[in-house]
Order: C-alpha cells, then sequence, then structure tokens
C-alpha cells in the first residue's frame, strides 16, 4: 500500500520535471504551446487534491495547523503565478522571467513540503490515515485532471 507521502513526492517529481521542461523551451514555440498548459494543470489539480486529501486533515490536528495554513496560503500564490502567466503572450520578454518566479516559488515549496510538513504528517496521522490520503488523493487529482481536460 503507497502512501501519501511517496505518492506526494511521485507528484513532486512530475512538476520538477516539467518545469525543468519548460525552462529549456523558448519563444511562442511548440514544446511550450504544449508543456506550459500540462504543467499548469498538474499544478492546479495537485493542489486542490492535496489540500482536499491530506491538508484538510492536517488542519484539524494542532500540531500541523500552522503548516498546512502556510502550505495552503503558497498554493494561492503559485496559483496567482500561474494566472498572470496565462494573461502573457508567450513571446513577452517577461514571460521568461515571470515562469523562472514560479518555478522557483514551486521548487520552493516542494523542498518545505517534503522535508516539513511530511514529518509533521507522519506524526499526526495513523498509518490508516496514510493510505486513505493516498487514495483520496489519487481520486480528486483525477477528478480535477478531467475537469480541467
Amino acid at each position: 500500500m503507497v502512501n501519501i507521502f511517496e505518492e506526494l513526492r511521485e507528484d513532486h517529481d512530475k512538476q520538477r520535471t516539467l518545469l525543468e521542461l519548460v525552462a529549456k523551451t523558448s519563444g511562442d514555440s511548440e514544446g511550450r504551446r504544449e508543456l506550459v498548459p500540462r504543467l499548469f494543470g498538474e499544478l492546479r489539480a495537485h493542489a486542490d487534491a492535496e489540500e482536499r486529501s491530506f491538508y484538510s486533515r492536517l488542519m484539524s490536528n494542532v500540531l500541523s495547523q500552522d503548516k498546512s495554513r502556510h502550505s495552503v496560503a503558497e498554493h494561492k500564490e503559485m496559483d496567482d503565478r500561474v494566472k498572470e502567466l496565462e494573461e502573457m503572450e508567450f513571446t513577452n520578454p517577461n514571460w521568461i522571467r515571470k515562469f523562472s518566479e514560479l518555478r522557483e516559488k514551486v521548487e520552493h515549496h516542494l523542498e518545505e513540503e517534503e522535508h516539513g510538513v511530511f514529518q509533521l504528517g507522519g506524526r499526526v496521522l495513523s498509518a490508516a490515515e496514510k493510505t486513505e490520503s493516498a487514495e483520496d488523493f489519487r481520486r480528486e487529482k483525477e477528478k480535477e485532471l478531467q475537469g480541467a481536460g
């Protein structure tokens, strides 16, 4: 049985790969037109599913409440940056700068989760909750991706 931490790490690796691939594109290229919507869809689906399946459980425990709120606030900041990028043309000279800021924010957030939030979650969630959260995350993310398509 996969637990929530393994499930989220796997998804984080997918995000890191997409961020790296997008960073290697330029201008209004076919690669950027293909990868950017995929990345943005992944970021949104991941954040929404993670909030419902993982952070909702952590919010109910005083030990993990503050870190959970911080992470959810970071999801909002990243979504705001995504929206800003979606409104810009790929050929805009500021696009890559704004994308680099988003990438830095996402990578910081993933590191913070993996090296802080996961440890707290490991202490406050039961073994059953860790497995249930992973199942919930997969189901919620799939629903999000289906809705976005």
